[in-house]
């Protein structure tokens, strides 16, 4: 008997596998009522269905559990059954099990959602059945088909800590921050979860600018600021004009790109070495880089309202990701308002304060740590508005030109149902 635990898009995407395999299982969450529950019913999939808090007694007959990654390794389910030595697996090692077509796998703290998709879109515009999957939106049980040539995988710290066995034909680390550090003990504790994607490469990438990942024996490498003569793909600026290069062949340059932001120009080179690993040719790349428009709810182009350009960045919920879109957008724009704030993650955001000063004419704050940080504000205007709307009036107010970003630092769970609905509250104001 298998025991799937956790009743989200996770846990149903691996009920439909089992039930397709007729194979032997039962789900369990500890929520009485799960989201997904109508659908796990429409669909069938609920025999042998418990609800409510964990009980011991569900690991009776249980040959291997597999965990949604939303279920953390200290919870009392778990640990009972490491005591008991039942298998605990995720969905991305069931899914390398049965999948037949290469993967390329693609973790990091930020950025991974954008080379992700950046490697799919490479994928298709080189004529593969491309399956963009994993923590990026689409379960991989979901997206398990015999008729795939490549799948491109964004796996978070979460999925790798149930992960025992995987094949990867290449993965990256694209880098590593502060980041969930309510899940994990430490800072160490998250890096090697992050790096723990590595032994299950048969071609290890590396980003030269991180620092975490130096000491990983590496078969390909990029970076932005550092580079060496190994690298397949670097960037040359040369008075002001940049071009990106595979080896000596100038292949595109900075202006054909529509994503901003130095950081993407990292994520590019990041999915030009995936890609080329992955066999793809350079035409389909940089046909690929140059039609990619980016990712909803990431530094994402909403409107020109007044002379002023909307960004919504939503996605951004943590401080190293709201500062890198600052940074930006600040290269372009010489006057920058924003909104942020929500429920502040546990990490050090004295950097980005002193950033705001820096750079931005006014911030305005939303959410649960509204009135925390707009006390560690100094050096430009200070706000506090009580939601979306009456922020975006605010920002108005200090933007007759120039920029208004929305960059929030921290989750959105107090005011939404996550980043996403943050960001198309956003769009959705902006469109009255």
């Amino acid at each position: 008997m298998k025991l799937i635990l956790g009743m989200g898009l996770t846990g149903l995407s691996v009920a439909r596998f089992f039930k397709s395999q007729k194979a032997s299982y039962q789900v369990a969450d500890s929520r009485q009522s799960p989201p997904l529950l109508d659908t796990f019913i429409a669909e069938g999939l609920t025999e042998g269905c418990q609800l409510g808090p964990w009980k011991e007694c569900l690991l009776e007959g249980t040959e291997e559990i597999i965990v949604s990654p939303g279920i953390a390794m200290s919870e009392e389910i778990v640990i009972w059954a490491r005591e008991k030595n039942i298998p605990l697996v995720g969905d991305i090692e069931l899914f390398s099990r049965y999948a037949n077509a290469p993967i390329i796998g693609v973790s990091g703290s930020n950025g991974k959602s954008t080379v992700t998709q950046l490697v799919g879109e490479m994928g298709l515009a080189a004529g593969k059945n491309t399956a963009i999957c994993g923590n990026i939106g689409i379960p991989v049980m979901d997206a398990l088909s015999d008729n795939v040539d490549l799948y491109v995988v964004e796996l978070s710290s979460y999925q790798l800590d149930y992960t025992n066995s995987l094949d990867l034909l290449a993965g990256l680390v694209l880098n590593i921050t502060p980041d969930h550090l309510d899940r994990y003990p430490d800072f160490d504790a998250y890096i090697a979860s992050k790096i723990s994607l590595y032994p299950y490469c048969q071609n290890k990438v590396v980003n030269l600018d991180e620092s975490a990942t130096t000491e990983i024996v590496w078969d390909c490498c990029f970076g932005l600021e550092k580079s060496n003569q190994k690298c397949e793909f670097r960037v040359e600026t040369d008075q002001g004009v940049t071009t990106f290069f595979n080896k000596d062949e100038a292949l595109f340059g900075g202006e054909d790109l529509k994503i901003v932001g130095k950081h993407n120009m990292s994520n590019v080179l990041a999915a030009l070495t995936l890609g080329h690993l992955a066999g793809l040719s350079n035409k389909a790349m940089t046909q690929a880089v140059s039609d990619f428009k980016g990712l909803p709810h990431r530094l994402e182009w909403v409107v020109n309202m007044d002379g002023v350009d909307f960004f919504n960045d939503s996605k951004s919920t943590n401080a190293i990701s709201t500062i890198t879109a600052i940074n930006a957008l600040s290269e372009s724009y010489p006057s920058l308002v924003l909104i942020a704030g929500g429920i502040a993650k546990k990490e050090d955001y004295s950097a980005m304060f002193e950033l705001i000063g820096e750079k931005a004419e006014a911030v305005v704050f939303i959410g649960e740590a509204a009135e925390s940080f707009a006390s560690n504000i100094t050096n430009c205007a200070v706000e506090v508005a009580q939601s979306m709307a009456q922020a975006l009036s605010i920002a108005k107010c200090y933007a007759p030109c120039g920029a208004i970003l929305l960059s929030p630092a921290c989750a959105s769970f107090d005011m939404y149902e996550d980043f996403n609905a943050r960001g198309e509250d956003f769009k959705r104001l902006l469109a009255q």
